[in-house]
């Protein structure tokens, strides 16, 4: 027989069991990091804020963070969620520890709690003894669990993790598709927490890349069924790309990508969503409302669309004048060998978008330059050409010191309801060279000289093509220092070839069926301030290095040269923009490219001065420069461009024996 239990006894154990009874608000089946996970207050209508990425910009972005925190408090939502990249990463546990420590003594201000989302920056390990799973461990301890969800005033909070990596290797890289899909770990416990949220006003889901779109994965479509099946769930906010985009509502989902938080941008233009921001919602039982928060503005983030985004970013990427005609004013040729410019140039411009674009184009120059008109404005409609045309002139001058005048250019994007400022550019008038060039510049001994900085000749693709099959490339070089990497003469980018004299060691390089075959020094034979001639030579069967007229290295190749769209340059390498490095610090002369093999053998005795014939595609005697060009004594033409401080300089160049 039980006895009634005390009044005050029977209530404890009845509250007991209530509180047992209650279903936690926080969800995971991972164990690590639960503790750090703080709830906020719960009422019917509330609001919460999304900071997009705090890395991969200046170290100055902190302040940045610091400040949305500071914006943050001043609204006073009832908690803000992160979209990833907290922290630089990509290091070794102190320092990765150190930038979480600064991370969260930012957060520590926010007078609400704030629920974090890992990125790749977060978790990407460099460097040496790389664990599984990379940093997960340390963010688990430090930030919370990679996946987990909570409650809130009748609506849930889902965080996603979307650097599983590849499940058979490991590999952690957002650009490779296998590395970028769901685990079944992770889906398991999607599909049991949806199940939960059943009942839930609204459901929002968080994570850092932005899996919709292609080139972040190819499983989206699974995960988005899972959430559209549950037909509660309203928003998804992503981040990594940083830059603000909202595309469109499928299935009942509106799918948005938040910008930056102090992380690097691409460009300074907020009415594409280019700006550090962060999004800032309102919930209320019949839906939300979601506005973009920069500093001083509001935005409404459904305006920049993934199309405008993407089409302001082409524009700014890809807008750059052509000069598509250029032909003399009066009788005479439009520059003349006294640096007399007097020609009509059209200058062109490609509109890529899908809306018209307004330009002002703007002519700039030194006082021996007249332009007319002084500016032109032109509307260029969606997927069309167009530009304007200007008389340029120009009076000779005594010493001949020709410089190209400049373009500035200022672009509207003209949106539907706005019209978009791009920041302002410059870009050369690149006005074409005198015909008779060789002519033009100054008859004297001479040779090219680098200075390891930035100083290198260019040839655009477009103007030296050098056929499939057997080549030589060949010059004169006198080093001031070889040290580190250097490039000689190279169209290389895993592809084309390449003459480096790295470290004092040369090497001739030719990309044949795949990779490169290269004719290697095994030492340094290069010996500063001394004249050498450095020869490579593809015969299609073999690359032969030559230094001095003797066979220094051959290697047995052949196949099919790949060939590339950049820049052969003289003094530097190509990098995969097009863009000159690893400059050479010294003197260059006598640079011939041909499409034979011209030497054989153990040795040959090494022409003072290359010669011109019908198998010659570039000769640079390099003995005068005229304006920014010097002169191409080939059949080419392809005069070259000096860039940094190249500039030819009177020298005879001593035999050697």
């Amino acid at each position: 027989m039980h006895r009634p239990l005390p009044g005050l006894v029977a209530l404890l154990l009845l509250a007991a069991t209530s509180l047992h009874a209650q279903s936690p608000r926080i969800h995971t089946d991972r164990a690590a990091g639960q503790q750090l996970l703080q709830l906020p207050k719960e009422e019917d209508a509330f609001g919460f804020v999304v900071f997009g990425d705090r890395t991969g910009g200046p170290v100055t972005g902190i302040r940045v963070l610091e400040q949305a925190v500071i914006d943050t408090n001043l609204l006073d939502p009832d908690l803000v969620f992160t979209v990833g990249d907290l922290i630089n990463g990509y290091n070794q546990p102190a320092q990765w520890m150190s930038q979480a420590e600064q991370y969260k003594t930012a957060m520590s201000q926010l007078r609400m709690p704030w629920f974090p989302v890992a990125g790749n920056h977060d978790i990407y390990w460099r460097g040496p003894n790389r664990p599984e799973g990379e940093h997960e461990q340390n963010y688990e301890a430090e930030f919370g669990p990679l996946w987990y969800a909570l409650q809130h005033k009748k609506c849930w909070f889902i965080a996603l993790y979307t650097d599983e990596g590849n499940p058979d290797t490991g590999e952690k890289n957002f650009s490779k598709p296998e590395c970028q899909r769901m685990s079944p770990e992770q889906f398991g416990w999607l599909e049991k927490t949806l199940e939960k949220t059943r009942d839930a006003r609204h459901v929002f889901v968080f994570m850092h890349h932005p899996r919709w779109l292609p080139q972040y994965g190819d499983d989206w479509e699974r995960v988005h069924r899972l959430l559209a099946q549950s037909g509660n769930v309203t928003a998804i906010f992503a981040g990594h790309i940083h830059r603000m985009r909202y595309d469109g509502t499928i299935d009942g989902i509106q799918y948005y990508t938040v910008a930056s938080v102090g992380a690097h941008l691409g460009m300074n233009v907020p009415q594409a969503g280019y700006l550090h921001q962060f999004h800032v919602v309102t919930v209320r039982p019949e839906g939300i409302v979601v506005a973009a928060l920069p500093v001083g503005t509001v935005m409404n983030p459904q305006e920049i669309t993934g199309q405008l985004s993407d089409e302001v970013g082409l524009l700014s990427r890809s807008l750059r004048p052509e000069v598509t005609e250029c032909v003399a004013a009066g009788t005479e040729a439009t520059i003349r060998a006294d640096g007399a410019v007097d020609a009509i140039a059209t200058v062109e411009f490609d509109n890529p978008s899908t809306r018209p674009v307004e330009l002002e184009i703007l002519p700039l120059g030194d006082a021996s330059w007249r332009f007319s008109p002084d500016h032109q404005h032109v509307i260029i409609a969606a997927g069309k050409r167009g530009g304007a045309t200007f008389r340029v002139e120009r009076a000779a001058q005594p010493d001949n010191a020709l410089v190209l005048p400049r373009l500035q250019v200022r672009c509207d994007y003209l949106a539907t309801t706005s019209r978009i400022g791009l920041p302002m550019r410059e870009h050369e008038f690149a006005l074409p060279p005198p015909r008779l060039l060789e002519t033009a510049a100054a008859a004297a001994e001479g040779v090219l000289s680098l200075d390891g900085k930035n100083a290198c000749l260019a040839v655009p693709a477009a103007q030296l093509q050098v056929p499939d099959g057997p080549l030589t490339l060949e010059t004169w070089l006198c080093g001031e220092q070889f040290g580190g990497r250097r490039g000689l003469l190279a169209k290389s980018q895993q592809s084309d070839y390449c003459l480096f004299c790295s470290d004092g060691k040369p090497s001739f390089s030719v990309y044949l069926d795949g990779t490169y075959v290269t004719a290697a020094a095994t030492e340094a034979v290069l010996e500063p301030g001394r004249w050498h001639h450095f020869a490579g030579v593809y015969d299609g069967n073999e690359v032969r290095l030559y230094i001095d007229g003797k066979l220094l290295a051959r290697q047995s190749g052949s196949g099919t040269r790949k060939t590339n769209d950049l820049p052969f340059y003289v003094g530097a390498d190509p990098d995969g923009n097009g863009r000159p490095t690893s400059f050479f610090h010294g003197r260059v002369d006598e640079v011939r490219i041909s499409k034979i093999a011209r030497y054989d053998g153990e040795s040959f005795e090494p022409p003072m001065q290359h010669e011109g014939d019908p198998d010659t595609l570039l000769l640079l005697r390099l003995d005068s420069d005229f304006g920014p060009w010097t002169p191409d004594s080939s059949p080419s033409a392809a005069h070259p461009r000096r860039r940094g401080s190249a500039h030819c300089t009177v020298e005879s160049r001593p035999e050697i024996r």
